[in-house]
């Protein structure tokens, strides 16, 4: 009897702090949800400001040139930079992956890009560039059908004007 009372108060404690532990776990799994978010928030923060220095023109857009302009001047910015995980050692090539083609990038524009240049590449954007790649291999290779078959009717129509 005594062995039996044991063992179930046994498993009444196991079960106690098991859900004590599950609740905590969850409450951690909020708590990450709530500092990513702040640190996303803090990071297009420091974005805005970062482009608010940059745009020397106040026009509300980046050049390439005010770009470099503020890299070039001001090392701390690039520093500054690299501890928010953001690569500005190609100036140009960051330049023309924020840029819509137009030759300058809005602050929106610029936030959204930063964000999304952050640190690693994600699994998520490789294959998306897998993906854009395989659309682009097929279109190519539709082209160059397409090119042959034109070249074809070239040549027949050159054969019949010299006969």
């Amino acid at each position: 009897y005594v062995f039996l009372v044991m063992f179930a108060l046994f498993r009444i404690i196991t079960a106690v702090f098991l859900k004590d532990t599950m609740e905590l776990a969850a409450r951690d799994a909020k708590l990450v949800i709530q500092q990513k978010t702040r640190q996303k928030e803090e990071f297009a923060q420091h974005m805005l400001e970062f482009f608010q220095l940059a745009d020397t023109s106040g026009d509300g857009f980046i050049t390439l040139d005010e770009l470099q302009e503020v890299l070039f001047h001001n090392p701390k910015i690039k520093s500054w930079l690299g501890m928010l995980e953001l690569s500005v050692d190609d100036t140009e090539e960051l330049f023309s992956i924020l840029d819509n083609g137009d030759g300058q990038v809005s602050c929106e524009a610029f936030t959204k890009g930063a964000l999304h240049l952050k640190g690693a590449a994600r699994s998520q954007d490789v294959m998306a560039i897998k993906q854009t790649g395989m659309t682009l291999l097929n279109e190519m290779k539709a082209l160059r059908a397409s090119l042959k078959g034109l070249d074809h009717l070239v040549r027949d129509s050159e054969i019949e004007t010299t006969i």
